[in-house]
């Protein structure tokens, strides 16, 4: 999640409201409804993940969250430190209250095991950091891998996040991400087109895009998929309140106030005539997949040139 604010003007750039995002992201119980998402697409990344062939000795979980994360990529790395990082200090106390207490559990278990007096084995615990994508308080190179799940779309210059997420990866370190894509709340979209054509949900970025940022801050061969999951209401009050669990309307441009009842019905009728053959109203989540490797430079600090010679082996 992002706390900085683009200039006017940038291509990729959306107009959030901060504040707004600090408020619902500062209390983790607002958000805790929509974690089932998190936790389908975080096991679809680890199996792509699980298909490239790394042993990082440093991970870094951008947009760490509550911490859910953290504990598939430990134990994915057993012998790598894992930083989570997140712009909200309240998701990264809840990050830390899992882990000491998924800690207690293990030593618990560990301890009924063994003879009293033995060693309870080795806990390697997370690193946590409270800052923002695009200006991360860590040394160039100093990760191999970067992880980010459905955080990437909070940040207005996406862009800029890839630059800083090359300058912190290793030479042939590996980012993998995933985010929402356009047609993500599109049945939404819908139901607030019945009252006026403001926009009421931000207008995520395009894969195809993506790829064309990651190739121009210097990452190699990005492979850039995508894939839509609909999850399905019995009514359009808990579609709506998983919307807000997702982050609701952020833009400073949104509508302000409370809506009338009328503007309320013709909404629902809306949401209500898109209903399936199971009489649910279907809510589209479009899922961005990314991966791509920092490559070894071409160039020095000072723009000259590197020639690589492999000579002969004896």
């Amino acid at each position: 999640m992002s706390l900085s604010l683009p200039p006017s003007g940038d291509k990729f750039s959306a107009p959030i409201d901060l504040a707004l995002v600090r408020q619902l992201f500062g209390l983790p119980t607002r958000v805790a409804d929509s974690d089932f998402l998190r936790r389908e697409v975080a096991n679809r990344m680890r199996e792509r993940l699980e298909l490239v062939k790394i042993v990082p000795k440093r991970v870094l979980d951008a947009g760490c969250g509550e911490g859910a994360d953290l504990a598939v990529l430990q134990k994915s790395y057993p012998d790598a430190q894992v930083v989570g990082l997140d712009g909200s200090a309240a998701m990264l106390s809840a990050a830390r209250a899992r882990q000491l207490a998924g800690y207690s559990a293990m030593k618990r278990m560990v301890a009924k095991w063994l003879p009293s007096g033995s060693a309870t084995g080795k806990s390697v615990s997370p690193d946590f950091v409270c800052g923002d994508f695009a200006q991360l308080p860590m040394k160039p190179g100093s990760v191999e891998l970067v992880w980010s799940n459905l955080a990437l779309h909070w940040h207005s210059q996406p862009d800029r996040v890839f630059a800083e997420w090359r300058r912190v990866l290793s030479v042939d370190g590996l980012l993998m991400f995933s985010c929402f894509g356009p047609d993500t709340f599109k049945e939404l979209r819908h139901g607030f087109a019945a009252i006026d054509d403001a926009a009421h949900a931000l207008s995520f970025v395009d894969m195809h895009d993506f790829g064309d940022m990651l190739v121009n801050v210097g990452f190699s061969t990005p492979v850039m998929d995508m894939e839509t999951i609909t999850v399905t209401y019995e009514t359009a009050d808990k579609l709506m309140a998983d919307v807000r669990a997702w982050g609701g309307n952020p833009l400073l441009t949104r509508r302000r106030g409370l809506l009338g009842r009328g503007d309320w019905k013709r909404i629902v009728g809306a949401l209500d005539a898109m209903r399936n053959a199971d009489g649910r109203i279907p809510l589209t989540f479009e899922i961005i997949y990314g991966h791509a490797f920092r490559p070894t430079p071409r160039t020095t600090a000072g723009g000259e040139s590197i020639i690589r010679f492999d000579l002969p082996r004896k």
